[in-house]
């Protein structure tokens, strides 16, 4: 038996008591503060953290706020609009007066109220979105929120199982993205050596090779369709497609579109609207055999060329660094067709560059099935970490045989996993 299942036979056999968390922890109310002001005080170096709602987070010098502002307890954030969420943070912080906060001062339990939260986020977001455009949840949703209120010895053990195992859940997952930042910079480094050549092979400008060069035609979000007409918004492009693919995700309908601009099988599409410099004109070969529409900040490229070949070969950091040059800063970041018809890339014959969109297309093959087994991997430790913190987190309430009965079966079921952890 684990030590937990011992703390649980012997201060609450029977159950625990279940409290609306107004009755269970100090609500902190928030201040008042405009963005302007959070502008105005934004120093990288504070030692005062401000929480904003959604993302937003800025730190502040701590003279730069009321001294009564400042909250120095462990508390629970609650991000009440647009992404619903909660944070634990036990530094000195303050927050706008739209949240709200949680705590008791004693740290255990304050990380307790964290984990039950986290654990029933999809109840709140669930609460939320029905509230217009922007999801909110009202201070009633949480103030009357039940949660087991068990002993703090209780308490403490599962926040230090819960911690242990939040902590190798990061590490591990941490060392899978490095793994996959690593294999993407060894494809790289490999495609780039590949498609090096010497003088013997010709230096062409996109300009001198393609057939045409044309815009496509504005589809709205509003405008995609589950049938009709297959269709590439830009967005996609950067989201949905790699080096080359055969079909497209999006349809449309022809009346939605006043002047269609069609690409076909072997064009390549380039993305002249992005939001860094890195990805601007990021482009992919279409190789299926319908008839598409490109949508708007979508410049076609028709050729006589590999298509896959092209595909490869714009991807290469040299690629990338002439797209680049050939931005236009705003709000976003902009590339045109001058800028990419002077993009310059080696030529080779037609049946080398055959044989080099295969052995790339191969190894891009395997890099890919490798991504998509380590994402695999990390949302599987991810669901599994959740699964126990819930498991960690029921409890029976006390009074309630059915539940008695299912927190025996409980502590039955995750004494292994619980050894484990420990």
């Amino acid at each position: 038996m684990s030590k937990l299942d011992e703390l649980i036979a012997e201060l609450c056999p029977d159950g625990v008591e279940f409290k609306p968390i107004k009755d269970a922890y100090e609500r902190l109310r928030g201040t008042s503060i405009t963005a302007k002001k959070m502008k105005e005080i934004e120093n990288s170096n504070g030692d005062i953290r401000i929480f904003a709602g959604g993302k937003t987070v800025i730190n502040a010098i701590r003279d730069s706020i009321p001294k009564a502002n400042i909250t120095t307890v462990p508390a629970v954030l609650v991000q009440s609009r647009g992404v619903i969420d909660f944070v634990y943070y036990d530094e000195p912080f303050t927050f706008k007066n739209e949240m709200w906060a949680y705590t008791t001062g004693e740290k255990d339990s304050v990380k307790f109220l964290y984990y039950v939260l986290k654990n029933n986020v999809e109840y709140f977001r669930e609460a939320a979105s029905g509230m217009g455009a922007l999801p909110q949840i009202s201070l009633r949703v949480t103030e009357e929120f039940k949660i087991p209120v068990p002993p703090i010895e209780v308490q403490r053990e599962i926040v230090r199982i819960l911690d242990n195992f939040t902590e190798l859940t990061t590490e591990f997952t941490a060392k899978l993205t490095a793994e996959l930042t690593a294999r993407k910079q060894q494809y790289e480094y490999y495609r780039d050596e590949l498609l090096t050549f010497g003088t013997d092979i010709p230096m062409v400008k996109l300009g001198d090779i393609a057939t045409e060069f044309y815009r496509g035609s504005g589809i709205k979000r509003d405008q995609v369709t589950s049938e009709g007409i297959p269709c590439v918004r830009y967005g996609e492009i950067y989201t949905t497609y790699n080096t080359w693919f055969d079909k497209c995700v999006s349809h449309t309908k022809l009346e939605y579109v006043p002047i269609p601009k069609y690409f076909e099988h072997g064009d390549i599409l380039f993305v002249i609207t992005g939001e860094s410099v890195e990805d601007i004109a990021k482009s992919v070969a279409y190789l299926g055999h319908e008839k598409c529409l490109a949508g708007g900040d979508i410049v076609v490229m028709k050729h006589n060329q590999n298509p896959r070949y092209l595909a490869h070969v714009l991807s290469t950091s040299s690629s990338k660094e002439q797209k680049s040059k050939g931005k236009i800063k705003s709000k976003v970041v902009h590339s045109n067709v001058p800028s990419i018809q002077n993009i310059v890339i080696p030529l080779p014959p037609l049946d080398v560059q055959e044989r080099f969109a295969n052995v790339l297309d191969n190894f891009d093959a395997i890099c890919s099935d490798l991504n998509i087994g380590l994402h695999a991997e990390i949302n599987a430790r991810q669901k599994q970490y959740e699964f126990y913190r819930d498991q960690l987190l029921t409890f029976a309430e006390s009074g309630n045989s059915i539940l008695t009965d299912r927190q025996t079966d409980r502590q039955t079921d995750r004494q292994t996993d619980t050894a484990r952890a420990d």
